[in-house]
């Protein structure tokens, strides 16, 4: 019995002594996920849009989506930016090459929603 109860309270302060036990189980599980096919692209909408925006503080970020075409595809991205005086969209559009991967445009539209 005093086995069973000595490690009954092993146990009980392994738990209480982790800051979060299921924190640990939530890392192991977010490590799992795959980087998505657009993650680079994502990257270079940010430095594009960081680059003709420098003053703004890029604060959300969506994908809309992939457009396949017979020799290029384009990405679509959704970027919310804030500056000193407004919040605003800006909404980046990257085509590439199928089979190269370069650039072939990048095109940016503001939109105030």
């Amino acid at each position: 019995m005093r086995k069973l109860l000595l490690g009954f309270f092993i146990i009980i302060g392994f738990i209480f002594a982790s800051e979060n036990p299921l924190k640990l189980i939530n890392t192991a599980i977010a490590q799992q996920k795959p980087i998505p096919p657009y993650a680079k692209w994502g990257t270079f909408a940010m430095e594009k849009t960081q680059e003709g925006y420098p003053n703004a503080k890029i604060i959300d970020y969506l994908h809309i989506g992939r457009i396949h075409g017979p020799h290029s595809t384009t990405e679509r991205f959704k970027l919310w930016l804030k500056d000193n005086t407004r919040e605003f969209g800006v909404f980046v559009n990257i085509e590439f090459n199928n089979e190269t991967g370069k650039v072939i445009n990048v095109t940016f539209k503001e939109s105030s929603r």
